[in-house]
C-alpha cells in the first residue's frame, strides 16, 4: 500500500499553535466562544488545542464533544447501524461563537449533521471550522474550513489517515493512503 506523509508529529504541534494563536486573536478573551470536538477524532484535536490553549493563556477554554450520527443523511442507508459517541457538553451554546474541531474535511457531510446536532444546545452567534486537513475538490456540500493544517489534493481512490500516539501508533501523524480494495 502506497502511503505519503502529509503532517509528522513535529508538523502538527506547530499547526495546533498556530491554530491557538490563531483563536487567540480571533476570540480575545473566549468570554463568549465555545470549542466543540466533534466526535470521535475531533475529540482527539480538541484536547490538544485545549491543552495547548492552556499552557499559553493559563485559561480553560469551554468545550464539549458532540456526536452527530443521529443526523447524518445517511445515517438509515447503511447495511450496519453506525454507532454513536457520547455527547459531552453541559453548557448552552446559546448565542456563543462555536468552533467545531474536526480532524478531516471532507464531503461536508459531518460538519452539516453536526450543526444539526448542536442546534439542540441553543442557536449560536457564529459557528466556525477549524480541520487539521482539508480535503479540496471533495464538497457535497458547500462547507469550507475557516481553519486549516493543510489543504490536500486527492482523488477518491485515496484516504486521509489520522494516526495519533494516544492510539497506541508510534507517533502523530498524518497519511495519503490507497483505500483498500474489497472483494
Amino acid at each position: 500500500m502506497q502511503k505519503r506523509l502529509v503532517l509528522d508529529q513535529t508538523q502538527i504541534g506547530i499547526t495546533i499553535s498556530r491554530f491557538c494563536y490563531q483563536l487567540i486573536e480571533n476570540h480575545d478573551d473566549f468570554e463568549n466562544t465555545v470549542l466543540l470536538g466533534l466526535q470521535p477524532r475531533g475529540s482527539l484535536v480538541l484536547d490538544r488545542l485545549i491543552d495547548r490553549l492552556k499552557e499559553i493563556t493559563s485559561k480553560t477554554v469551554l468545550h464539549g464533544y458532540l456526536d452527530a450520527t443521529f443526523h447524518r443523511d445517511d445515517f438509515r442507508r447503511r447495511d450496519l447501524p453506525l454507532r454513536a459517541n457520547e455527547t459531552k457538553i453541559d453548557f448552552l451554546i446559546e448565542n456563543k461563537k462555536v468552533v467545531l474541531v474536526d480532524d478531516v474535511l471532507y464531503k461536508g457531510r459531518s460538519v452539516r449533521a453536526a450543526m444539526d446536532a448542536m442546534i439542540a444546545f441553543g442557536r449560536p452567534q457564529k459557528v466556525e471550522l477549524m480541520v487539521l486537513i482539508d480535503r479540496k475538490y471533495t464538497r457535497d456540500f458547500p462547507i469550507k474550513p475557516d481553519y486549516f493544517g493543510r489543504q490536500v489534493n486527492t482523488l477518491e481512490s485515496q484516504y486521509v489517515s489520522v494516526e495519533w500516539k494516544s492510539q497506541d501508533y508510534l507517533e502523530d501523524s498524518i497519511w495519503i493512503t490507497e483505500k483498500s480494495l474489497k472483494n
